[in-house]
């Protein structure tokens, strides 16, 4: 067995967060070791759900070694525990990934949104290669608080639904392109730039960035 961590040289928990924001704190594995995210997990966190995100397989192993049955979407890289997410409340959230490729960060944002309280539903595979697939969406789209959008190539997808719907898009800009696509620059410039009005830009990749967002757009009056 290995050395036990001792907590307080490497993690300062922020246990009073969710009484001061009404959301709790959540943990980025990646540039830790799975020694320090099992002490993490050990803990077991302040009120309501506890996220780890960015998380390989020896983090996920280190955090199922301390919380069992808590949730574990590997495609995702995330955790949860408790395992169950609340009861939902608010509006609802769409989760709109442009290619398969795009999936992880977009399940990232989804399960972010779920776990803090908002219905979700995810939209897979509709980028605009092919606009007669989104539009096969609009119904749902349309019944959307908040729409997340996540794409890499061109990340133009954003600004197409922000032209087709009522709500507030989160563009999600992923590293997912050849060469000029720059590991996900040129799709955050190309949202940074949308023509259409009410569109937001999270950084690249940051799937729990833009669930969080979303779920406080969609946060009950």
């Amino acid at each position: 067995m290995p050395d036990p961590v001792d907590i307080e040289e490497f993690a300062r928990l922020d246990a009073e967060r969710y009484a001061r924001r009404g959301y709790p704190e959540a943990v980025y594995c990646e540039g830790k070791t799975p020694a320090q995210v099992a002490a993490i997990a050990a803990t077991g966190g302040g009120a309501g759900v506890t996220l780890f995100t960015r998380a390989g397989d020896e983090h996920a192993s280190a955090v199922l070694r301390e919380r069992p049955d808590a949730f574990h979407d590997p495609d995702a890289g995330l955790l949860a525990h408790p395992p169950e997410p609340p009861e939902p409340s608010g509006g609802l959230v769409v989760v709109v990934a442009a290619g398969t490729s795009d999936l992880r960060v977009a399940k990232e944002a989804m399960h972010t949104a779920r776990y803090l309280g908002r219905e979700t539903e995810l939209v897979v595979d509709v980028g605009v290669a092919g606009l007669h697939r989104v539009l096969a969406h609009l119904p749902l789209l349309r019944r959307a608080r908040v729409v997340v959008v996540a794409a890499g190539m061109d990340g133009a997808l954003p600004s197409v639904v922000a032209g087709l719907i009522a709500a507030p898009v989160v563009a999600l800009p992923t590293s997912v392109g050849y060469g000029a696509a720059f590991g996900g620059l040129a799709p955050l410039l190309s949202m940074l730039n949308a023509c259409a009005p009410g569109v937001a830009v999270v950084n690249i990749d940051n799937g729990y960035g833009a669930g969080h967002l979303a779920a406080q757009i969609a946060a009950a009056a």
